[in-house]
């Protein structure tokens, strides 16, 4: 096929590195291809979660397009094994972009806390799935339509737990301005882009306030980043 989507950019130079994860061979064959055929370069693959565990220590891909139900290893257990964060926030393991046929809500919550940076069902269409791998690499989350909201709600049911210890004790690093700007619009839901958008600052300027900010609170990824300013009434300042 002809795609005018773009695999280049997201984090380094040249295209972004995808691996993709599925147990049924035609499809992960034909989600490799589209992706490949848009200017992705397609890394590895693999059919079910030890394999997919293993190759991707391996390869290193920027983003792992990763199926839930897989044979030998849930698709979780998969995200939770290979997502990091490494100094400053910064992922040490691939980005995940969840694909797949469940559009249950607890299905999607899981994978948001097993670390996955979005999930998108595979009613989605090719042109979808190629703009959400792109934007999972720059580190914006990306929900099927209808999905994003549980996901902010389900932050602001977990912000009704007691906070975790250490967070405001004296002494604790203090954020700047422009810092807690930022993660006031990330509590409210805004993609990097539109805070981007909104601040009148660029996209790498708002990942890298998040990674500073992440860094100075010593916490590990947007989900709680998100628990934290809503924890905080940032959300509705």
């Amino acid at each position: 096929m002809t795609s005018t989507t773009d695999g280049s950019g997201g984090r380094g130079e040249g295209a972004v590195r995808v691996m993709v994860v599925d147990d049924h061979p035609m499809w992960r064959d034909a989600v490799a291809r589209d992706l490949a055929e848009a200017g992705f370069d397609v890394v590895a693959t693999a059919g079910d979660g030890p394999q997919a565990v293993r190759r991707a220590r391996a390869v290193g891909p920027d983003v792992l397009v990763l199926d839930l139900n897989l044979p030998g290893l849930p698709g979780v257990e998969v995200c939770r094994q290979l997502v990091g964060s490494g100094p400053g926030g910064e992922p040490a393991g691939p980005r995940v972009l969840v694909l797949s046929a469940s559009g249950e809500h607890a299905d999607v919550l899981e994978a948001v806390k097993s670390g996955a940076t979005g999930y998108l069902v595979k009613s989605a269409s090719t042109r979808e799935l190629l703009e959400a791998v792109r934007r999972t690499a720059e580190g914006d989350p990306v929900f099927t339509p209808g999905l994003a909201g549980l996901v902010l709600g389900e932050y602001r049911r977990l912000a009704g737990d007691p906070a975790p210890r250490g967070r405001d004790e004296p002494g604790a690093p203090r954020l700047t301005e422009r810092e807690t700007e930022v993660l006031r619009l990330v509590a409210k839901g805004l993609s990097y882009k539109q805070i981007a958008e909104r601040l009148v600052i660029s996209h790498r300027t708002v990942q890298n306030h998040v990674q500073n900010t992440l860094g100075k609170l010593q916490l590990h990824n947007r989900v709680e980043l998100v628990r934290y300013a809503i924890e905080r009434g940032l959300d509705d300042a």
